[in-house]
């Protein structure tokens, strides 16, 4: 059964966030969530990876890093997102090293999409209920967590949005829960977050069937691959799927 363990950090006391970037990330990930997590008063953030250089996200949008992971201070909100490049990320060890060291000292670990699964790999979700987004799910049971459809899950310190766009929505519970439902109302409020779609199939049990047919064929290929990639990882942390 989850459960929510984060308390409510008193408003004097800075967050600081560090988000991972990554080459082939989808960067609505990041951006989404640092639209309402940037707002979160007295607070700051770093843009992490390996290096200080321009990165691409997968539809080639520039992103810059200002943080090296060896450069990194204190971390209290860790946020990993996910995309395609997320592949090349759950075997580097780099990565999975930094996720593991920081991860036990962090007040909260929030992925979003496939972030989770570079969260599995890196062993942290053992025992956990977890979201990722709806053509990695099944992915999930080979780190030895529980897959869950729900948009957001909170479990424990750990806490996963869905596809994409859920990240926003992962954002402002984790402002609830770690500055109060008052500020994170006040940032949604700022950042006019009231989602009215023009089409209802922005879930897979609403979607049109051919709609549906679309979307997996075109994720096939990168899907099998993930999962070739989990196997393998699953084998090396010796979780029987």
């Amino acid at each position: 059964m989850s459960v929510n363990t984060l308390e409510i950090i008193p408003p004097n006391r800075p967050i600081t966030i560090g988000a991972i970037l990554f080459p082939n990330m989808d960067q609505i990930d990041l951006t989404g969530p640092l639209s309402v997590l940037a707002r979160l008063p007295n607070s700051s953030r770093q843009l992490l990876w390996k290096r200080i250089e321009p990165i691409h996200d997968h539809l080639g949008l520039g992103l810059l890093p200002d943080t090296t992971f060896d450069q990194a201070g204190a971390i209290d909100l860790l946020l990993v997102p996910g995309g395609p490049g997320q592949e090349e990320l759950m075997e580097d060890e780099e990565v999975l090293l930094f996720l593991r060291k920081r991860a036990p000292k962090a007040k909260c670990i929030f992925s979003v999409c496939t972030g989770s699964i570079v969260c599995g790999a890196a062993g942290l979700l053992k025992g956990k209920t977890a979201t990722t987004h709806w053509t990695a799910l099944p992915l999930l049971k080979y780190f030895g967590a529980q897959p869950s459809k729900q948009r957001v899950v909170v479990d424990g310190k750990y806490v996963s949005a869905a596809g994409l766009t859920s990240g926003i929505d992962g954002a402002l519970i984790v402002a609830a829960l770690l500055r109060g439902e008052e500020v994170a109302q006040a940032i949604q409020l700022a950042i006019q977050y009231a989602p009215d779609p023009p089409f209802d199939c922005g879930e897979p049990d609403l979607a049109p069937p051919e709609t549906l047919a679309i979307v997996t064929q075109q994720t096939a290929e990168l899907t099998a691959r993930r999962e070739a990639t989990a196997k393998r990882i699953a084998a090396k942390l010796g979780i029987e799927v």
